[in-house]
């Protein structure tokens, strides 16, 4: 496996590389509708990539409107690079960042077949499944 780089995105091509993933993993294989996957967020939002060789597999943003309290999301891993790291290591990147702004707590909505992997690293489950995007999904949260 080639080395894996995870940055902030910095350029118009790695915003269109961050996108890319997310329409493969969301709007393709989830049935995510485009125009609920791509929303005025994405304008300032701070997002993370995860690359390997020349490729962008994976991304990640971090939403801080409502500071101290930031929000992970649109966290995606393309298929064939699931279950081998990437994921982890963009979340770890993505909470660093939270850190560095100021954050004292971290909130995500889990797809709630993926609520484990986010339990594993520390966040917690509040209240009741939910749907969104007709996927149901878990509110969690993280204390940094």
């Amino acid at each position: 496996m080639d080395k894996l780089f995870i940055k902030l995105v910095d350029s118009p091509e790695d915003f269109e590389g961050a996108l890319a993933v997310r329409l493969r993993v969301f709007v393709q294989e989830q049935d995510v509708p485009l125009e609920e996957e791509v929303d005025h967020l994405d304008n300032t939002a701070i997002h993370a990539i995860a690359i390997m060789g020349d490729s962008i597999i994976a991304t990640g943003r971090l939403i801080l409107d409502e500071m101290p309290l930031v929000h992970i999301g649109r966290m995606s891993v393309d298929f064939e690079h699931r279950r081998h790291g990437v994921g982890g290591r963009l979340l770890e990147f993505l909470e660093d960042e939270a850190k560095k702004c100021g954050a004292a707590t971290i909130a995500l909505h889990a797809q709630e077949y993926v609520k484990t992997f986010y339990s594993a690293h520390g966040y917690e489950e509040k209240g009741e499944v939910f749907l969104e995007a007709n996927i149901p999904h878990i509110l969690m949260y993280k204390d940094t």
